[in-house]
């Protein structure tokens, strides 16, 4: 078990001081029940934007830990009582068994987002929740988590079967389609990392996916240069981007995906 903060890599200096918070009070509630705290999202993929990102964090805690315990935890880390400087932190809770285990089903404990800007919520029962953000967060934690604590994310955080995962990405192809609650640069630039991912069988930053794809689809490269150059600003100075055009990149997207789930289980790790 490592207990050296931050897995060693750097954390942006404006978080530092609240992920060591959130460590230390997710340790005094869950106690000798906490296995892990991974940072996941744009965090462990090295792309995270003060002001514009969230904070996604991870945590794995033992089953024998009450159910009470998870409720205190939603109270302790919400946002103003734990002030978050990000638009919002999106916390998820597993236990150790499920996360252990391949799975392409939510399975969480607890779904908790808070912050200045993002709508409260905390959610205790999977069973009502999309599948595929859980599934998709949890194949970034086996690949990159960055571990704030505990067990390293590899160990504690297994790979969700490829079917699994190409299920996920359609569901959300058709949740960014649809486009209500997301900014437009995001459905892009999510659209852009699913691509990648079939390609190379990684996860990457936004940014670095849309530039890949980019180098590809020279017919909607206008339309991804515009989402990234938005995504570089605030939430609020966010940019319009095209509706039709938005929708005609996530239905090649999605031709993407079928393409891949159709070749079999493995994606093309060689692709240029």
């Amino acid at each position: 078990m490592i207990t050296s903060p931050h897995d060693r890599r750097p954390l942006p200096a404006e978080l530092r001081a609240y992920l060591d918070q959130l460590v230390e009070h997710t340790r005094s509630v869950c106690g000798t029940h906490l296995a892990s705290v991974i940072a996941v999202g744009s965090l462990a993929l090295d792309d995270y934007r003060h002001g514009r990102s969230d904070v996604d964090v991870t945590v794995v805690v033992d089953d024998s830990l009450p159910a009470s315990a998870v409720h205190d935890l939603a109270e302790v880390l919400a946002h103003p009582r734990l002030p978050c400087p990000a638009p919002g932190l999106e916390l998820v809770v597993y236990g150790q068994e499920f996360a252990g285990r391949p799975s392409g089903e939510g399975g969480y404990l607890l779904d908790l987002n808070t912050g200045p800007l993002l709508p409260e919520k905390a959610g205790f029962d999977a069973a009502g929740s999309p599948a595929f953000w859980y599934v998709i967060d949890r194949s970034v934690a086996h690949q990159a988590g960055l571990t704030l604590f505990g067990y390293p994310a590899r160990d504690v955080i297994a790979e969700p079967e490829r079917p699994e995962l190409y299920a996920a990405l359609r569901a959300s192809i058709r949740e960014h389609s649809d486009g209500e609650g997301h900014l437009a640069d995001n459905r892009v630039l999510n659209g852009c990392r699913s691509v990648a991912f079939c390609r190379t069988g990684r996860w990457m930053a936004k940014r670095r996916a849309a530039k890949e794809v980019a180098t590809h689809e020279e017919d909607f490269r206008p339309l991804i240069e515009a989402a990234v150059r938005s995504f570089e600003r605030p939430r609020s100075a966010s940019a319009a981007l095209p509706t039709d055009e938005v929708r005609a990149f996530l239905a090649r997207v999605r031709d993407r995906v079928e393409e891949s789930a159709g070749q079999g289980s493995e994606p093309d790790r060689h692709a240029d």
